[in-house]
């Protein structure tokens, strides 16, 4: 008779919503998060600050740390047993602040992306946070024989002198990689073919930062940075795009940045959503959008139809930096930004991982 119940409420509600459709009274869905997923600590680095994760095909991991001070021990390296071994080795991680540039060996790492038996290593060439020192540029490694395959170098156009090359994607239906530069606000296009850099929205309101500080617990973290996560929607052909300090999500059809027009390109970009303030973004195959809300602690979900949803919060989340996927499950690093004054010696920063909603 319970069951009987149940199976009448149900057709009444479906009857309800059919008819509120048909006469087009259609409210927005609600998402509802029905599981809590365990945060699972895959290593700590105690005084090490890192920032970046990405995992390759077979679950190697792959992290960086930025030289935004003296101490660093490894720009680039290979998570191995619980250990932190240098990639490709140790004299590619050698560099120090005040040492002579070198052509082969890391400057500034702010990202790592795995693709295929591929990284791309990221390598702003600032430290401290100062301007930079060479042109960023890009040094794209094997991972198995660790020889280093290629070498993208930004031309003099595609950046300024207080950029900051933030994040990356690979577009390779298109034969692209894209860029956010959240020291100076705007996207860089590297063409694969032509290996020409091309900068775009450059001190646009879209990537600009909206605010001077982001608020946590009552306290004021006061810094104001410009365009950050970056993701790609390869179903539908977008770019999604965020200032770390501001609350709105845009996106632009990849084939808009293609466009020699700066004008025209500015007319192809759209605001999406009001959001949290987040650091790294990532789409999932299925067309999820996952990004923190570092203000609170949280990891969020927006779907395909624009519900946005938390998928976790807690203390197991500190200021959720930059996010990969890998079998089911959502790689992320706890970086501490805002929790750092001066000395980190006794800080710890962690790799994470928690399992994704089939």
């Amino acid at each position: 008779m319970k069951n009987f119940s149940y199976i009448i409420i149900l057709s009444i509600l479906f009857i309800s919503c059919k008819e509120k459709t048909e006469n087009k009274v259609v409210t927005t869905p609600v998402t509802v998060q029905t599981e809590t997923p365990k945060v699972t600590q895959i290593n700590a680095f105690k005084g090490q600050q890192v920032t970046g994760v990405s995992v390759s095909n077979e679950g190697r991991i792959f992290i960086n740390f930025p030289r935004w001070r003296k101490g660093v021990k490894n720009s680039v390296a290979e998570i191995t047993n619980n250990t932190n071994t240098a990639f490709p080795n140790e004299d590619w991680n050698s560099w120090e602040i005040g040492n002579k540039i070198e052509a082969n060996k890391f400057v500034g790492v702010q990202s790592v992306v795995v693709y295929n038996q591929l990284i791309y290593v990221l390598d702003t060439r600032s430290a401290l946070f100062q301007e930079v020192l060479d042109a960023p540029r890009i040094f794209v490694f094997n991972i198995n024989t660790k020889e280093l395959e290629h070498t993208y170098i930004l031309n003099e156009d595609a950046y300024h002198p207080n950029s900051y090359i933030n994040d990356l994607r690979l577009d390779k239906k298109n034969n692209k990689i894209y860029f956010t530069d959240s020291g100076n606000s705007g996207l860089v296009i590297l063409d694969l073919k032509t290996e020409k850099f091309t900068r775009v929205l450059d001190n646009h309101s879209s990537t600009a930062a909206e605010v001077d500080f982001l608020t946590f617990e009552n306290k004021t973290w006061t810094n104001s940075v410009n365009s950050d996560g970056i993701a790609l929607d390869t179903k539908n052909n977008k770019l999604y795009y965020h200032a770390l300090s501001g609350y709105s999500l845009f996106s632009i059809p990849t084939k808009a940045l293609t466009l020699e027009d700066e004008k025209e390109i500015e007319k192809a970009v759209t605001f999406e959503a009001k959001t949290s303030a987040p650091d790294g973004m990532i789409f999932d195959e299925n067309g999820n959008l996952y990004f923190a809300d570092l203000e609170h602690n949280k990891i969020m979900c927006r779907k395909p139809d624009g519900n946005i949803h938390t998928l976790i919060e807690g203390d197991g989340i500190k200021w959720a930096d930059t996010f990969s996927i890998y079998n089911g499950y959502l790689y992320f690093t706890n970086s501490r930004i805002n929790e750092v004054t001066a000395d980190i010696s006794n800080m710890e920063f962690t790799v994470n991982k928690i399992a994704l909603a089939n």
